[in-house]
């Protein structure tokens, strides 16, 4: 399963800027090289764009669920276009129901 997160404005390498990440449903691991449009009316209608490639390790050998869990994911971006330290942060106040 690829774990999935719609970023609005898009991902910022400024570190003072803060981004909405809201997460969207799990898709298969074969969804990982699909491109193009869903037709509006179908479910995540729309163009689907792959932004980078590459692969990812939580921080201080965290474990990637319990962190979400607990709304604070750190780790480490080894992409085409984006490398380096990250962290996905749940807004207080904020249900389960919207991540």
């Amino acid at each position: 399963m690829l774990k999935s997160w719609a970023v609005p404005k898009g991902p910022s390498l400024n570190p003072k800027d803060k981004r909405l990440a809201v997460e969207v449903e799990d898709h298969p691991a074969e969804y990982g090289s699909f491109e193009g449009t869903i037709p509006k009316g179908e479910h995540g209608g729309g163009t689907v764009m792959l932004w980078d490639r590459g692969t990812w390790s939580p921080l201080d050998g965290a474990s990637p669920r319990a962190a979400l869990r607990k709304g604070l994911l750190k780790f480490t971006l080894r992409g085409e276009r984006l490398r380096g330290a990250w962290m996905q942060v749940r807004l207080k106040g904020e249900s389960e129901k919207r991540n």
